[in-house]
């Protein structure tokens, strides 16, 4: 089964009802199929070819929905790019993927002035392109088409299928170790699997609606709208969890079923009066990226008694790994599930042989579910696909260290890379991470580790406070020293007014311990 094929059977059995509500737009699947069908054979048409990379740089919107579906239909790759990529890092995408189309638009694309330097990009397709705009692509002999000219007289039905299951549908560019972005290769059956998966556990149905606020290039925003499309369910897209308010009342006036979160809109939330609120359609609440903390578990369970909480495991390379089934929430609130059907995952030691349960060691994962690789990057393909158990097979290493219970139920302990080492101990920024979180009046919270002369690493925490809240640097000590062994208590508390973030809404720590790497400005003089 191909990719696209979630929106054209969806359009078969469900063609008048509405699939996609974003911001005054409201169109069924009928009216999305026809638009995808039309910008296919418009890349087909500039010669596009099965397998070439098409990116898509918009923000949330009607356009990228239909650029993603467009792009598959052609035979060809989809990229979504986030709309605030920088010039610099964007140029590198569509050099390093040689992109041979990319559809833009608005203010974005101003941020691809440097055309002349992406030699592989022969077409761009562009929405509301200004003249200026315009006479840069064709300046640097690009073929221009203006997107909302598409379709005028275009064949709405579906081109021939060029694809198998174990062709590329996506390439999805994440955070590399060597600072550039690596594109993490994903199949169709890889979506496939983890959107089947997904969608059984959720108990997802066409009478679902959600709700969607994180960008289209964020895998997890991604994957909203490949599982509504699967089972003909509604997606309201939205641009961002900016004007919490907003959202709320699109959530409640649309009925909305089902309301994916990362951690920072749970802390959001939590700083909201949601008494005046009632949210009688909502069935679940969903958590993926990084492991939300135990008080917000808490805490959210108060605030919507009667909505399921799903906590899921997962990493870009594999989509999803694990989910704790809502019935285990009050048994193991810190546990982010067992494996998820027509899968394995194991933990396993540094040698690869594989450990008791309440050790730590590195989580593997084993499944269709599994990235192809790294784009072009044989040699960081190889670090975290290696040899499985059975003869011919690739694993994936996750790079996360966990431990699992006696019943397989896995509990996450830190990155690899993650862990502090201090006074000959090792620390998880998590678990200290988790205590800080249970202080009333913080926000958020990040733990990491600075150099220090006598311990080798000191466990440094960085908070932002609620409004209002008057919490002191003794306060957190005090409530660390209560709950935290000796060694892992902060040595250093700086408070901050918000934490840096990724593209993806999670709280980047490298950006935290970046910062802590600059000189410090120089003392002015008297």
């Amino acid at each position: 089964m191909q990719i696209e094929e979630f929106l054209e059977n969806s359009a078969r059995l469900h063609p008048n009802k509405v699939a996609l509500i974003c911001k005054d737009e409201r169109l069924t699947y009928r009216q999305l199929e026809e638009r995808a069908n039309q910008l296919a054979y418009a890349l087909i048409e500039a010669g596009v070819q099965r397998g070439d990379r098409v990116v898509t740089f918009l923000p949330n919107s009607v356009e990228a929905v239909v650029s993603i579906f467009a792009t598959l239909k052609a035979g060809a790759v989809f990229s979504v790019l986030n709309p605030t990529t920088k010039p610099d890092k964007l140029t590198y995408i569509l050099n390093n993927c040689r992109a041979s189309a990319m559809i833009t638009g608005g203010p974005n694309a101003c941020a691809t002035a440097a055309w002349g330097r992406i030699p592989h990009l022969h077409s761009v397709f562009m929405l509301d392109a200004t003249d200026a705009q315009a006479e840069s692509v064709r300046a640097a002999r690009k073929h221009l088409i203006r997107l909302e000219d598409v379709g005028t007289a275009g064949d709405a039905t579906p081109p021939a299928k060029k694809c198998i299951d174990i062709d590329l549908a996506a390439l999805i560019y994440t955070s590399g170790s060597t600072g550039h972005p690596k594109g993490v290769m994903v199949t169709h059956l890889n979506i496939l699997s983890a959107a089947t998966s997904i969608t059984t556990y959720l108990e997802n149905t066409s009478d679902d609606v959600v709700l969607n606020v994180l960008p289209l290039a964020f895998d997890y925003g991604l994957y909203q709208l490949l599982m509504m499309f699967k089972v003909g369910g509604t997606l309201v897209l939205h641009d961002s969890f900016a004007f919490p308010t907003v959202v709320i009342d699109k959530m409640i006036h649309e009925g909305v079923t089902g309301f994916p979160i990362v951690p920072t809109i749970s802390a959001i939330l939590l700083q909201m009066d949601l008494s005046k609120y009632s949210f009688p359609k909502l069935r679940y609440i969903s958590n993926t990226a990084a492991a939300l903390p135990v008080e917000h578990i808490h805490k959210l369970r108060s605030l919507f008694p009667n909505v399921a909480l799903y906590s899921m495991y997962g990493l870009t390379e594999c989509k999803r790994a694990s989910y704790l089934p809502p019935s285990q929430l009050d048994k193991r609130p810190t546990s982010v599930g067992r494996g998820m059907p027509n899968e394995e995952v194991y933990v396993v030691d540094e040698a690869g042989n594989r450990v008791g349960s309440g050790v730590a060691g590195e989580l593997v994962i084993r499944g269709a579910n599994v990235m192809k690789g790294y784009w072009e990057l044989p040699e960081e393909t190889d670090r975290c696909l290696k040899p499985g158990p059975l003869p011919g097979e690739k694993v994936l290493y996750s790079g996360d260290l966990f431990r699992a219970d006696e019943e397989g139920y896995l509990y996450f302990v830190g990155r690899k890379d993650d862990i502090i080492k201090t006074r000959g101990e090792k620390v998880s920024p998590r678990e200290v991470e988790d205590v800080l979180y249970g202080i009333d009046g913080i926000a958020e919270a990040a733990v990491i580790g600075i150099p220090d002369k006598i311990l080798g690493n000191a466990i440094k925490a960085v908070l932002s406070l609620r409004a209002g809240s008057q919490i002191t640097e003794q306060d957190v000590l005090r409530h660390c020293r209560t709950l935290l062994e000796d060694f892992m208590v902060p040595k250093v508390v700086e408070f901050v007014a918000s934490l840096p973030k990724t593209e993806s809404g999670k709280i980047s720590k490298r950006a935290i311990v970046e910062r802590q790497q600059e000189p410090a400005e120089p003392a002015l003089k008297s």
